[in-house]
């Protein structure tokens, strides 16, 4: 593998990471309702 695929992969990796910890910090926050308001900001967009 080249540098630039293995550099890819790890920011791949810690975006996911600090994807998780957003949306535990969301799920604090809304409770159950984290899911249906994130789909319906997804579907938004």
């Amino acid at each position: 593998m080249n540098k630039q695929a293995i550099d890819l992969a790890k920011q791949i990796i810690e975006l996911d990471l600090q994807r998780d910890a957003m949306f535990e910090q969301l799920l604090a926050l809304l409770g159950d309702h984290a899911y249906e308001i994130l789909r319906h900001m997804q579907n938004k967009y």
